[in-house]
């Protein structure tokens, strides 16, 4: 599969994306596929982009992010420029996946404890309706 071309379907099946992904990474510039009358064939090079657009998308990075960190890609200077922007955006977006788990573990802690403030104001209100029940 190294260098062999695929076809729109191959990549989609290969890759567990739809053709439209497909044909939206290639309109925002993210992929360049040949094409060859109306199909669009994927060589080594989009694969590697695809998997990097794909795994930066699960860690939440933008689309604009990944398009600038993929335009760093040189491996004249073998790809330290770009290693070194994708460690700084990487570190960048921990800190706020940190940031939005701490409010998160917070939030649930208040939502626990507002369950539980409800459950027994509500068991307080049964047990007083029975005794005058």
């Amino acid at each position: 599969m190294s260098d062999q071309l695929m076809t729109i379907r191959e990549m989609c099946n290969a890759f567990q994306v739809t053709p439209r992904t497909l044909r939206f990474y290639e309109s925002r510039e993210l992929i360049f596929p040949e094409r060859r009358g109306q199909h669009r064939l994927y060589d080594r090079v989009d694969r590697a982009r695809l998997t990097l657009i794909l795994r930066g998308k699960r860690f939440g990075f933008s689309l604009e992010q990944i398009r600038q960190l993929l335009e760093l890609y040189d491996p004249a200077e073998r790809n330290l420029t770009q290693t070194q922007a994708t460690i700084a955006t990487a570190r960048e977006r921990l800190a706020d996946m940190e940031r939005q788990q701490a409010d998160l573990a917070t939030a649930i802690t208040e939502l626990r404890q507002q369950i539980a403030e409800g459950e027994t104001w509500l068991d307080s209100l049964k047990s007083a309706s029975r005794q005058t029940a």
